[in-house]
């Protein structure tokens, strides 16, 4: 599908509306003066559903600052039209976690347009569809990881624990964290999952049952690390159980937002709380992190973390699998 660059010419958008009582959405026919100002317009291809796409459309989650926008934090395809001389018409781009249907309508449409300063360009490595792969959840694991070793962290030290193991950020830090050497436990509520973790690369797969939580300030330091997408009494938990010197990076709150530890932890082991958030992150270590994705920390079985492809009308009905923990590994969404 091929598109002229005219103000009257309309497109295929799936909008979200929000209020006080009420969030629903809608497939609507758009034109580019619906859409939020940017330098860069692109044909997508792809887009993809993160967990905060899915708190978008069922109104669990305060997402959207604004409404209407068209939902969608991910976008990749070719740009069309550009006023930015860093991007040429053809050049395959993308953007993740930078405002998309937050404050900026989103890439669930046939065309988006977008801020130049948050556009990236395609990896040569990657094609369009992987870069979807991984997403706003995958470039929120690697920043983690990306952020625990500048911070020291290393494969000889000991195993990394990655809870919230099946979603779509713990599925991409296991296979980042197993392909850099590190001994990876995955901990999961789902037993069924037990295979598809272990293909990703992680060596011991733990069901929160199992755990000896304890209630005393330290507890065995069982942990060199950990990357913690729930918060509450598994994140506090893991402050008790890391190794001396050792890195935390929290990137959820599934679970709870709140945090129950003591300081004492962090005084007598020395331990590291480290905060990664993806929306904020600079132009500059977003491009970092992404040549470290396509080279050192290049994902190795992006093929199994992508579970489910669906078209774009199809993607308000299934947001609620994502809420209910229905949800395992990866899901795109083709958009043309």
């Amino acid at each position: 599908m091929k598109f002229k660059i005219n103000d009257m010419d309309t497109f295929k958008a799936l909008r979200i509306y929000s209020d006080h009582e009420a969030t629903h959405s809608s497939l609507e026919d758009l034109t580019l003066n619906d859409l939020s100002e940017g330098e860069v317009v692109i044909q997508s291809a792809w887009s993809s559903v993160n967990y905060k796409d899915a708190m978008a459309f069922t109104g669990t989650g305060k997402i959207l600052r604004k409404s209407p926008l068209v939902g969608g934090i991910d976008v990749a395809g070719k740009v069309i039209d550009s006023t930015d001389s860093r991007f040429n018409i053809g050049d395959a781009v993308f953007v993740t976690s930078a405002g998309l249907s937050e404050t900026r309508d989103g890439g669930y449409s046939e065309l988006a347009r977008l801020q130049a300063d948050s556009t990236i360009k395609i990896p040569e490595v990657f094609t369009a569809r992987e870069v979807m792969a991984l997403g706003t959840a995958g470039f929120t694991a690697a920043l983690a990881v990306h952020s625990m070793e500048h911070n020291g962290q290393h494969p000889n030290q000991g195993p990394v624990a990655v809870n919230g193991a099946t979603g779509g950020v713990g599925s991409v830090a296991i296979d980042l964290l197993s392909g850099r050497g590190y001994e990876v436990h995955a901990i999961t509520a789902k037993p069924d999952a037990v295979d598809y973790l272990k293909s990703l690369g992680a060596q011991k797969v733990i069901t929160p049952d199992a755990l000896e939580m304890g209630t005393r300030p330290l507890e065995k330091a069982i942990w060199s690390g950990a990357i913690d997408s729930l918060g509450g009494e598994m994140l506090a938990w893991f402050t008790r159980t890391t190794k001396y010197g050792g890195n935390i990076a929290s990137i959820g709150l599934a679970a709870s937002p709140r945090l129950e530890a003591t300081v004492i932890p962090f005084i007598l082991r020395g331990i590291n709380l480290l905060g990664i958030n993806a929306v904020d992150t600079t132009r500059q270590k977003r491009l970092e992190v992404w040549e470290r994705l396509a080279s050192d920390l290049r994902p190795r079985h992006l093929d199994k973390i992508v579970t489910r492809e669906i078209a774009l009308a199809e993607v308000a009905e299934t947001m609620s699998h994502w809420i209910e923990g229905r949800v395992m590994g990866r899901s795109l969404v083709k958009i043309s």
